[in-house]
């Protein structure tokens, strides 16, 4: 309930922004209440005139006329002004109510013959002032009633219907002084009931959206969250949680680990969380009925207990972070190889020189010796030369990438028609086991793209999928499609197995891969080259049509910008002299 220079109410269409909804909706109500009081009153008053019309004679046939007006005004009053709350400034917009209130109590009070007082009904309009009103639309109604109720007492004095005017002089000063307490205290109150109800919807508005964020938070958490009360029943959890338990996809919280023998290790935990008062730290192993274990790292915390202990409070509830190993081991790794691959840079130069020593030597030694064994043996050198030189060049590549000094001019190829040389020229390399289809829907569409990294793009990606692919002639398949209007993109499939989810996360980081023998660098350095000229590359598990059916494989999909767009330098790697 504000005061002059914060309105307490104003017409629904005019709230300004620290009025809220919650608030439009009070006033309205509080308005109708006493809209409704009005007619009540009225036809209170009707009602008595008439009865003492009929019974007693003591009332005059116009008094009850004017009720009967006085009647239909509060009606229409409720009626047009039903869905508008008055602005709270004193203004002629409060005569319908607060004006046609007093002039009918005075009317009454003046004219009416007899022994009863109308004075109390002057409450009514005071109280609307205050409630709804500013605290100076209160003092002046109530500085109007003390006048009327002075001038009713000189009224009196002047026409010698009271006898001594003195006491009548108190009684009207004593009832202004009253209804002029009445009428402060009103608004004080009003105006705390006004501020507690804004500091609520403050309150609500702010525990709703930090809700709404922290149910975010955890449901896009990478590691399981479990909410556990002392019962052990699972509140809540996120979908990471689910996934770690093994959950299916139907079953939701509220579930209880007691339900499955293999979450066994969890209730123990949480049992001893709850009975020492205190976090726990441990290593479980989850095996369920027919699935491999799953190794979790898992920390809880206790909730505050409440001292009140209300009948609807949960208790303490213990709050489980789970974190799948495999994941955490392999981020280690991860870490490791990348500070690794750091110094392996600078190593790598210094291979080069004595390697393409060695290779040299070897391809010279190979000349001098007859023997077959020998030359095998000279063969394996040279194989094992070669992926070191291979591993080498890749280390070299991370290098040229991150620290390019100069830029070539940006070049734009045929899609279809590089894909397809690139295609020849990989399978021409081992026709035996480089086998797939070929599948170009890209006609006519160009690509911002150096024709040297696409090779190398594809190159890596078809070597992946080599290596996982199955044994028939088309469990590698490779790709060309416009996408939409103007942009294009190129893929790489193989029918290979599925990429566990620990493995799939990383697959795009240095240094990290499935394979012991592997760098780790291939995938890597195609996001790298795909980023540098504005295209991405992605990673999904997607169905293909074969020969067998439909099969489930894994797809890698390079997408081009659109043709036509300004591209930044292409050159790479022919920025460092090494």
């Amino acid at each position: 309930m504000p005061t002059e220079s914060q309105p307490a109410s104003t017409p629904l269409p005019q709230r300004s922004g620290r009025i809220t909804r919650t608030e439009d909706a009070a006033f309205l109500r509080l308005w109708h209440g006493f809209l409704t009081g009005r007619i009540l009153v009225a036809l209170a008053l009707l009602l008595l005139m008439a009865a003492g019309l009929v019974f007693t004679q003591s009332a005059a046939p116009w008094m009850l006329v004017l009720c009967l007006v006085y009647l239909g005004a509060t009606v229409a009053l409720r009626i047009l002004a039903r869905n508008t709350v008055p602005r709270p400034q004193a203004g002629l917009h409060w005569l319908p109510s607060i004006g046609v209130d007093l002039a009918m109590v005075a009317v009454l009070e003046t004219l009416h013959t007899g022994g009863m007082n109308f004075t109390p009904l002057f409450g009514l309009p005071i109280l609307l002032a205050a409630v709804l009103g500013t605290l100076t639309l209160a003092l002046g109604t109530t500085a109007a009633v003390t006048l009327i109720l002075l001038s009713w007492a000189t009224w009196l004095g002047a026409t010698g219907a009271g006898g001594d005017a003195t006491p009548r002089y108190l009684q009207a000063a004593l009832t202004g002084s009253g209804y002029f307490i009445v009428a402060f205290l009103a608004h004080q109150l009003a105006s705390r009931l006004v501020r507690e109800q804004q500091l609520t919807h403050t309150s609500r508005m702010a525990a709703r959206v930090q809700s709404q964020v922290s149910n975010l938070v955890i449901r896009n958490l990478s590691d399981g969250v479990l909410v556990v009360d002392e019962d052990f029943c699972v509140r809540m959890a996120n979908p990471a949680g689910l996934m770690l338990l093994g959950c299916a996809p139907a079953l939701q919280p509220p579930f209880n680990l007691a339900e499955n023998g293999a979450w066994h290790p969890l209730m123990l935990l949480a049992r001893r969380c709850f009975r020492q008062g205190q976090s726990q730290v441990a290593d479980v192993s989850l095996l369920g009925k027919g699935q491999s274990p799953v190794g979790l790292h898992v920390q809880t915390w206790l909730t505050a207990a409440d001292a009140a202990g209300s009948p609807t409070d949960p208790g303490q509830l213990c709050v489980m972070f789970l974190h799948d190993v495999r994941v955490m081991e392999a981020r280690l790794r991860t870490e490791k190889l990348a500070a690794m691959g750091r110094m392996s840079a600078a190593v790598a130069h210094e291979i080069r020189n004595p390697l393409a020593a060695i290779v040299q030597a070897n391809a010279l030694l190979e000349e001098d010796l007859p023997d077959p064994a020998h030359r095998r043996l000279t063969r394996m050198v040279q194989q094992n030369a070669d992926r070191l030189a291979r591993i080498a060049e890749e280390i070299l590549d991370i290098a040229r990438v991150k620290h390019q000094i100069s830029h070539a001019g940006a070049s734009t190829l045929a899609l279809d028609e590089t894909v397809a040389q690139v295609w020849r020229d990989w399978c021409s390399q081992d026709p035996a086991r480089r086998k797939g289809r070929l599948q170009l829907g890209a006609a006519q569409m160009h690509v911002e793209f150096d024709p040297e990294h696409l090779r190398r793009v594809l190159v890596n990606l078809l070597d992946n999928a080599l290596r996982f692919m199955g044994r028939e002639d088309d469990s590698l398949q490779l790709s060309t499609r416009a996408a939409t209007p103007g942009q294009a993109c190129v893929q790489v499939w193989s029918d290979g197995a599925p990429l566990d989810p620990s493995i799939e996360r990383h697959l795009f980081e240095p240094f990290f891969s499935s394979e012991s023998r592997s760098s780790g660098l291939g995938l890597y350095l195609c996001r790298e080259l795909c980023e540098r000229h504005g295209a991405t590359i992605h990673y999904m598990r997607l169905g293909c049509a074969t020969q067998r059916g439909e099969q489930q494989g894994n797809a890698f999909t390079v997408s081009f910008r659109a043709a036509g767009r300004l591209q930044e330098p292409a050159s790479l790697f022919d920025t460092i002299v090494v």
